[in-house]
């Protein structure tokens, strides 16, 4: 990135900081240690290489990256950050809540089919394919009945802990080990999130 163009974005960052945490130039100065001329040139576009240093104050009273503050427009970053955050304006999830007993049986069934049939939650975040498994029976040292899961259908190559069911014991289980050389159990899918005592 050309320097005038990390200084550009230097300058930008610094009025969207000032402005949106409601600072003024004046306590950036008296916190940062930096002078009222040394601000006042970097706003004006009057400073070409502005020295590390002051770009570590600044980004250290701020609390954001040293590296952002020159090369990312943290406007549009907090922007988009906060689009995908439960407190954005990003869309909740519909997953149906299947209890433990129906579980089996509704593996087979889109996602549509069974949220149009069965009670729905929401989950907050970038997914698809999830149901909600309501425990009806504990699993031994990790949930009891009435937790809630949200799971992620289907087999996954990701690590992370599984929902999985034994077909000998008919139970289920979670692990974190890979599945494949477990035997005769049937896998639910990814566990993403554990509510508990949902009842």
């Amino acid at each position: 990135m050309y320097r005038n163009q990390k200084t550009e974005n230097l300058k930008n960052n610094i009025r969207y900081l000032i402005k949106s945490r409601g600072e003024t130039q004046l306590s950036l100065c008296n916190s940062s240690g930096l002078t009222r001329s040394t601000i006042y040139n970097i706003l004006e576009g009057r400073v070409v290489k502005v020295q590390q240093s002051t770009i570590r104050k600044i980004s250290d009273f701020f609390g954001v990256s040293y590296t952002e503050i020159e090369m990312v427009d943290l406007q549009e970053k907090e922007t988009i950050d906060s689009d995908i955050s439960q407190q954005g304006n990003m869309n909740p999830v519909a997953v149906p809540i299947i209890t433990e007993s129906l579980l089996i049986q509704s593996l087979g069934k889109r996602i549509g089919e069974l949220a149009v049939s069965h009670p729905l939650t929401y989950y907050f975040g970038v997914a698809c394919n999830l149901i909600g498994v309501l425990l009806e029976n504990e699993i031994t040292g990790m949930n009891d009945a009435g937790d809630l899961l949200i799971v992620r259908k289907g087999l996954s190559s990701d690590s992370g802990e599984h929902l999985l069911y034994d077909e000998k014991t008919k139970k289920l289980f979670i692990t974190s080990e890979p599945y494949l050389r477990l035997g005769a159990v049937r896998v639910i899918g990814e566990v993403l999130e554990e509510r508990f005592n949902v009842r």
